[in-house]
C-alpha cells in the first residue's frame, strides 16, 4: 500500500495528514507553536517530530511527501543550506521601505509591489551585512523540503509569485533578471512535481522508505483549497485562520498589487484572492477559544451588530486594503462580552464580503459557493453572520485541513 504524506506549516503550528490511494486519512497530527523567535530552529523540530510521531508500520509505506508554507515566509541561506539570518515571516512589513525601488523597476500594480512580498523582503535582506554569507533565497516550505531531499533551490510556483515569477509565462520576467540580484533564486516546478528521493540518511533515521520522494509544495491556503472540495469557477474558499485568506476560482487572472490581489494558476483556471492580517489572532487576543465558543452561543446571528471595527493586531494590512500603515479600529468597546465579540465577528465578516466584491467587480467569476476552512470554521455563528453578508451559501470545507489538501499534492504529483 502506498501512503502520500502531506505537512502544513500554518500560522499557529504545524500539521501532518496521510492518505492512502483513495484520498482517505490514515493519521494525522498537530505540533503546536511554542513561544519562541529561533524559527529555523522551531520548523526542524517540528518537521522531524512529526514524522518521528507516525506509526512505524505507516512510515514504512510512505511513497511522497510535500510540504506547504505560509506564503511570503522567506529565508536566505549559505551554500549549505544554514540560515544566514532570521527568517522575515508572511506578515513583516519591513519590506516597505523599497515599495519605491520595486515601483520603478516592476510593472505596474504588479504583486511584488507590496510591503510583505518575497521581493521586498528579499532586496530588503539584501541591505545587511549577513547578505554576503547568502547563497540561496528559498521559501519556508523550499527550506523544509530541502532537510528531506537535499537538493537546495527549488521551489514552486505558487510560492514564487509574490517573488515575481511569471506564472502564466512559467519563466522569471524580463525585469526580474535585471536586477542581477547577487544570489541564487531558485528553479521553479509545477506544485507537486517529485524532486527527489530522501536523503539516505533522512530514510533511515525515520524509517522512511528509500524509494520516498520529496515533492515541490504549496502555500497554506493553497493547500486549504485543494482540501476544500471547491472545483468550478465561482466556488471559493475562505480560510479562517489566524488571518483572513480568500480564494475564489476564476477563468480569469486578476492582478492588482494597489488591493493585494493576486492570481495563482491551477490547471487552467485562476485562483484570485488576497490575504487580510484581520481574523482569529485579533480574536484571541481578547478571548479564550472556551470563551468564543460561549460567547457565540449568546449572539443573535440574524441581527446585524452597529459596532463598526477594522480588526488589526497592529497597523497594517495586506487585502482588500492594501496599506502598510492602516491603523486598527477596535473602539468602541461596550462592557459586554457578547456585544464586543458580535461587532468583531461582523467587522471581518465585512472585510470578507469587501474582498469577494472587488474580486468580481475586477472581473473575477461571479461567486456562487464560499468553503470555509482553518478554525473559524467550526463557529456557526460567524458562519451565519458571514452568510447574511456574502449571500450565496457558506458551507464548510469537505476536508479543513490544509495538510490534507498537501497530501492530496503528494499523491497527484506522483501518479502524474
Amino acid at each position: 500500500m502506498d501512503l502520500f504524506l502531506g505537512i502544513d506549516f500554518g500560522t499557529s503550528g504545524a500539521r501532518a495528514t496521510l492518505i492512502d490511494n483513495e484520498a482517505c486519512i490514515q493519521f494525522q497530527i498537530k505540533y503546536p507553536w511554542e513561544n519562541s523567535t529561533d524559527w529555523v530552529d522551531i520548523w526542524q523540530t517540528a518537521l522531524f517530530t512529526l514524522l518521528a510521531s507516525i506509526p512505524e508500520q505507516l512510515r514504512r509505506e510512505i511513497k511522497a511527501i510535500a510540504i506547504n508554507g505560509t506564503s511570503s515566509t522567506i529565508l536566505l541561506v549559505d551554500a549549505a543550506g544554514k540560515s544566514v539570518d532570521a527568517p522575515i515571516l508572511y506578515n513583516d512589513p519591513r519590506g516597505s521601505v523599497m515599495l519605491e525601488q520595486l515601483k520603478s523597476i516592476a510593472p505596474e500594480n504588479h504583486t511584488v509591489v507590496s510591503a510583505t512580498s518575497s521581493l521586498a523582503k528579499l532586496l530588503w535582506m539584501a541591505q545587511l551585512p549577513s547578505f554576503s554569507k547568502a547563497r540561496y533565497f528559498l521559501h519556508q516550505a523550499d527550506w523544509l523540503a530541502f532537510l528531506l531531499h537535499g537538493h537546495l533551490g527549488v521551489s514552486d510556483y505558487h510560492n514564487a509569485l509574490k517573488l515575481g515569477y511569471d506564472v502564466e509565462k512559467l519563466k522569471y520576467p524580463e525585469w526580474l533578471t535585471k536586477l542581477q540580484i547577487p544570489i541564487q533564486l531558485p528553479q521553479i516546478l509545477p506544485p507537486g512535481t517529485p524532486i527527489a528521493e530522501l536523503r539516505p540518511e533522512i530514510a533511515a533515521k525515520f524509517g522512511l522508505r528509500q524509494d520516498c520522494v520529496a515533492c515541490a509544495g504549496t502555500t497554506d491556503s493553497i493547500a486549504a483549497f485543494l482540501a476544500s472540495g471547491a472545483q468550478s469557477p465561482g466556488e471559493a474558499v475562505t480560510s479562517l485562520g489566524s488571518t483572513l485568506v480568500l480564494k475564489l476560482l476564476s477563468r480569469t487572472r486578476i492582478e492588482d498589487a494597489r488591493y493585494g490581489i493576486y492570481s495563482h494558476r491551477l490547471g487552467e483556471l485562476w485562483l484570485t484572492g488576497g490575504a487580510s492580517n484581520t481574523g482569529g489572532a485579533v480574536l484571541r487576543e481578547f478571548f479564550t477559544n472556551a470563551e468564543l465558543e460561549s460567547l457565540s452561543g449568546e449572539i443573535d446571528a440574524t441581527t446585524a451588530s452597529d459596532l463598526d471595527y477594522y480588526p488589526l493586531l497592529k497597523a497594517g494590512d495586506r487585502f482588500p486594503i492594501n496599506d502598510p500603515n492602516l491603523s486598527p479600529r477596535l473602539e468602541p468597546r461596550p462592557d459586554n462580552s457578547v456585544n464586543f465579540l458580535h461587532g468583531l465577528l461582523e467587522s471581518i465578516a465585512r472585510i470578507e464580503a469587501h474582498g469577494y466584491e472587488l474580486l468580481q467587480q475586477m472581473g473575477a467569476d461571479r461567486l456562487k459557493r464560499v468553503y470555509t476552512a482553518g478554525g473559524g470554521a467550526a463557529n456557526h455563528t460567524w458562519t451565519a453572520i458571514r452568510g447574511r453578508y456574502l449571500k450565496v451559501p457558506v458551507v464548510s470545507s469537505v476536508n479543513t485541513e490544509a495538510a490534507y489538501g498537501t497530501a492530496l499534492l503528494a499523491m497527484r504529483g506522483v501518479r502524474g
